[in-house]
């Protein structure tokens, strides 16, 4: 006799879901401008891309240096299905293509997957970078189908329009992204969910017990990298839609260090870290890059500080308020979250004013006269440099001393939480 049994609705997921789907419809109505949409269509490109990374880092205890070659592999496939639908020789929508480049990162992902994951650990990460390495020279010597250095570029707007949908325009790309991206991300978090997605997290964290109930962990290796490999396709195929060329960077180790980077930084521990990761990542490259030469060095300095003061990353930051927010005691934190907040910033101003002027310096080609927060003076004179010098040291000194009044208070509500549970 079957037995029904009664599930309760969990509303605050189903409410976060149907928020990050509001969000991606809502974003280019609020953002309008085109170096917006621009971002945020590399935003959801990256967001799949570094969700994928984080089901072998993350989920598997998988580190690997050579991930972006799945999704380079993915968006080669993608340029020449995309070219022949130019030429007439194929009939595919293009609103479809990402699945060509997720085929194509799984099954390269079965190749690659099938050495890589006979080891764990360090040897693991050591084959991964090898074989990154490895298909990023077969690129440069096989130009015939990965084009060269010079890449291979091609044209969106092919095929009949779909409902009058033709790619041109910079919205619809976006569009196409955010529906892939969100479809992406719940597939993801289904597969977390999954008996496949639970045993990761155990080879992870303990695989000799995994053997030991009977469980293959190579096996469970092999899929977990498979299915990521998959995902990274379709991030790669979204990349050729929306840049229009694939060269022998999205292959590269440079690629793969950044998705690295960027996943770390959100937090590796939780589901959404990876996509906090990816928006702050996008915006030193994207945004910060149009603004200054130093963006690798801020990128560096913040990835420094994540690792030294926040090794779970930004989800972990937000996580750790959680218990504090509950239990209605968030206020008593406002007010010294704020003063480290505003010593930061004057530090953070004073050093950006020495950085910028050491760039200015440096460069021959440039007038030492700038401008910076509205202030225009002369990188050569002496007072910049004591007025950058001066917000930075005492921008230091009250951090220091805000950092101390939020540990006091932040220990002293834990305590008092942790007796109440007592």
């Amino acid at each position: 006799m079957a037995v029904l049994r009664y599930r309760p609705l969990n509303l605050g997921r189903w409410l976060l879901w149907g928020a990050t789907a509001a969000l991606f419809v809502l974003a280019p109505l609020v953002f309008t401008h085109g170096f917006a949409l621009t971002m945020m269509t590399q935003m959801g490109t990256f967001i799949i891309f570094a969700l994928s990374y984080n089901m072998l880092l993350g989920q598997g205890g998988m580190l690997s240096f050579g991930h972006a070659v799945y999704s380079g592999l993915g968006a080669y496939f993608t340029v020449h299905a995309l070219n022949l639908i130019g030429k007439g020789a194929l009939a595919f929508p293009v609103m479809l293509l990402p699945l060509v480049g997720g085929l194509a990162g799984l099954v390269f992902g079965v190749v690659f997957g099938y050495v890589t994951t006979r080891r764990a650990g360090t040897t693991f990460a050591m084959i991964s970078l090898g074989i990154g390495e490895l298909v990023h020279a077969c690129v440069l010597m096989f130009p015939g189908f990965f084009g060269g250095e010079g890449g291979i570029s091609t044209n969106r707007m092919v095929g009949k329009p779909f409902l009058g949908i033709t790619f041109g325009p910079a919205i619809q790309v976006y569009y196409l992204v955010a529906a892939w991206c969100f479809a992406c991300m719940v597939a993801m978090f289904a597969l977390t969910q999954t008996p496949l997605g639970r045993m990761a997290n155990a080879v992870r964290d303990n695989p000799e017990r995994a053997e030991f109930v009977g469980y293959d962990t190579q096996k469970v290796r092999f899929l977990q990298l498979v299915l990521s490999a998959f995902f990274a396709g379709v991030s790669g195929a979204l990349s050729c839609i929306n840049f229009e060329i694939v060269t022998d960077e999205n292959v590269s180790a440079l690629r793969s260090g950044g998705v690295l980077l960027a996943t770390f930084i959100g937090g590796t521990g939780f589901f959404f870290g990876p996509i906090v990761g990816s928006v702050v990542f996008v915006f030193f490259v994207v945004a910060l890059s149009g603004f200054t030469q130093a963006w690798l060095l801020y990128l560096g300095l913040f990835f420094l500080a994540m690792v030294l003061y926040a090794p779970g990353g930004i989800a972990s930051l937000v996580a750790m308020q959680l218990p504090v927010i509950r239990a209605r005691r968030f206020g008593e934190l406002a007010l010294p979250y704020l003063l480290a907040l505003a010593a930061g910033l004057v530090a953070f101003a004073g050093l950006v004013g020495a950085v910028e002027m050491v760039y200015r310096i440096s460069d021959a080609s440039l007038d030492t006269h700038m401008s910076l927060f509205g202030v225009g003076f002369d990188a050569r004179s002496p007072r910049p440099w004591t007025a950058f010098g001066a917000l930075l040291a005492a921008g230091l000194v009250a951090l220091g001393f805000a950092a101390r009044r939020v540990g006091e208070r932040w220990g002293a509500i834990q305590g008092e939480l942790q007796g109440n549970r007592a």
